[in-house]
C-alpha cells in the first residue's frame, strides 16, 4: 500500500503496526508539567498549645496570621492566596517536610528565627515538638492524618552535635536532615483552585512553650500540571 494513500482510503492499513497519519485537526490546548514546592509556616508564641490545633496553608504572603504578628514574608510562605492550588493548576504532592526553629524572642515582635538549639532547654523545646505534633491534611470535609512531626524529615538544614569551647555553646539541633514523608506509590491529588490546608496537631502532653517562640515550617514537594489553551 501507499504510504500516500487514495482518496477515501487510509494512508497506513489498520493493524499494520506503523504510525497512524497526522490528524488534520490542530490541538486545542497543550499540557505543562514542572516540579515545585509550596510552604507554609506556623509560629507557637510563648503560651500551652496542649490540646491545640493549628491550621497551615491559610494564610497568604503579605498578611498576619497563623501566629504571626507581622505579615508573613517569601521564607514563611509562597502561597498568593491562602488554602489554595493556584488557578488551572494541578499539583500532586509526592513529599512533606517539616522544619523546626527557635526565634531568639517569645514573640513575634523583635525576634529572629535563628536561635541556636544547643543548650538542654532549647533542645527540649525541639523535642516537645516533633514528640507531640501530628500532621493532618484537611479538606473541605475529610481529615487524613498523615504522620507524627518526628517521622517527618526536615529534609536539610544544620543539625547534629553540639561544641562547647571558651564557655561558649556553639551548634544546632533539629529533626534532622532525614528524608521527608513521602508518598511512594500514590501522590496526594490537588485538583486546581481546590481548598486544603494541613493541621499541626498536639496532643495532651504536650508542654508549654516558653522563652523562645517555636517557628514550624511545612512543606509540600510535588509536580504541577496546567492546560495552555491554544485554539
Amino acid at each position: 500500500m501507499s504510504y500516500y494513500g487514495t482518496p477515501g482510503n487510509l494512508a497506513i492499513g489498520v493493524g499494520t503496526g506503523q504510525v497512524p497519519p497526522v490528524p488534520f485537526d490542530q490541538p486545542k490546548n497543550l499540557f505543562r508539567f514542572g516540579e515545585q514546592s509550596l510552604w507554609s509556616t506556623q509560629l507557637h508564641q510563648a503560651g500551652a498549645i496542649a490540646n491545640s490545633s493549628f491550621r497551615l496553608f491559610s494564610t497568604p504572603i503579605g498578611q498576619q496570621g497563623q501566629g504571626f504578628t507581622n505579615a508573613l514574608t517569601i521564607a514563611e510562605t509562597n502561597l498568593k492566596e491562602g488554602g489554595r492550588v493556584p488557578a488551572g493548576v494541578a499539583y500532586d504532592v509526592f513529599g512533606v517536610a517539616c522544619q523546626v526553629a527557635l526565634s531568639t524572642n517569645a514573640a513575634d515582635v523583635g525576634g529572629t528565627i535563628s536561635q541556636s538549639i544547643d543548650t538542654q532547654a532549647t533542645i527540649q523545646s525541639l523535642l516537645n515538638i516533633i514528640t507531640n505534633g501530628v500532621l493532618s491534611w484537611d479538606f473541605t470535609q475529610t481529615q487524613v492524618d498523615i504522620a507524627p512531626v518526628n517521622l517527618v524529615g526536615a529534609g536539610g538544614g544544620a543539625y547534629g552535635a553540639v561544641a562547647t569551647g571558651n564557655a561558649v555553646n556553639a551548634g544546632q539541633m533539629n529533626n534532622g536532615a532525614g528524608h521527608v514523608w513521602l508518598y511512594r506509590k500514590h501522590p496526594v491529588a490537588l485538583p486546581g483552585s481546590s481548598t486544603f490546608s494541613i493541621l499541626l496537631r498536639y496532643g495532651s502532653r504536650a508542654a508549654a512553650v516558653a522563652n523562645n517562640s517555636v517557628f514550624c515550617r511545612v512543606v509540600l514537594l510535588g509536580y504541577y500540571k496546567n492546560v495552555i489553551e491554544i485554539g
